[in-house]
């Protein structure tokens, strides 16, 4: 069954993306249901990170599920529909205001590629393939996609995986900088683990102020939100949370932040 599974575990979230058969492929239900999924962990208050994998050991995401192509995208206005929803869930990582942290192993092509591109962080599996084979498939790519992928690795190294179609492995995605960390397979659990668990320990508001500026350098200058990036910060100097941080570094503690 093609599916998202989503657990939590103390302050951190996991959302699986389950198609075993079709090596994770997305199903049309299945991009129509990240934006939901995203929406109900943000809102979550006990929830600071969120992860993002495939099932098993074998793919992170496929791509999109080519069998139902012929019948969702087969016309203009199927193929409009059909975009929309998957940008809504790329977009969806991007809106939440908690860090999200695509835990990459083996293969991550076309919208797997894409979707990893949206979420702030990736660390990957030494065995992990990719490649963005739009160019193979005569598939236009959008223009706010292109953009995800050269706010991550650039220009040139955009261009060169979109007009080539060719697969790069784990060692020069970190080249890239599209991955920020490759470990062996069998530790990749564990590393994103306990990367999440650190930033689970830090201050919520800091951490959302400084996603969000950071998105907000990313776009056009007309559309940046920089007031509102700036009331986040006076926020943080204003928070509880604050205060507790300057406390627990004089009494030499780990501080325990509300995100209040």
């Amino acid at each position: 069954m093609a599916e998202l599974k989503t657990s939590i575990e103390g302050a951190i979230a996991t959302v699986v993306f389950s198609n075993p058969s079709k090596m994770n492929a997305m199903s049309y239900d299945m991009w129509q249901a990240v934006p939901k999924v995203f929406a109900e962990l943000d809102r979550n208050p006990a929830v600071r990170l969120i992860v993002c994998a495939g099932d098993g050991d074998k793919a992170f995401i496929s791509g999109a599920d080519i069998s139902q192509f012929e019948k969702l995208r087969g016309t203009v206005e199927a193929q409009v529909e059909y975009n929309s929803a998957v940008e809504r869930a790329y977009v969806a990582p991007m809106n939440c205001a908690k860090p999200v942290v695509a835990r990459i192993r083996g293969i991550c092509i076309g919208g797997g590629l894409g979707f990893a591109a949206a979420c702030d962080l990736r660390i990957c599996s030494e065995d992990s393939i990719f490649r963005m084979p739009a160019a193979r498939l005569g598939l236009g790519y959008s223009p706010a996609g292109v953009r995800r992928f050269m706010n991550v690795i650039g220009a040139a190294n955009t261009t060169d995986i979109f007009v080539s179609a060719r697969k790069f492995d784990a060692r020069e995605a970190l080249r890239m900088g599209f991955v920020s960390k490759v470990v062996p397979a069998a530790d990749l659990e564990k590393t994103v683990a306990d990367y999440c668990k650190m930033v689970a320990q830090n201050a919520p508001l800091t951490v959302a102020a400084a996603k969000f500026a950071v998105q907000q350098w990313q776009k056009d200058e007309k559309d940046r939100e920089l007031a509102t990036a700036m009331k986040m910060v006076e926020a943080c100097f204003a928070s509880d949370d604050h205060k507790e941080g300057r406390k627990a570094f004089m009494e030499k503690r780990v501080p325990g932040f509300k995100g209040k």
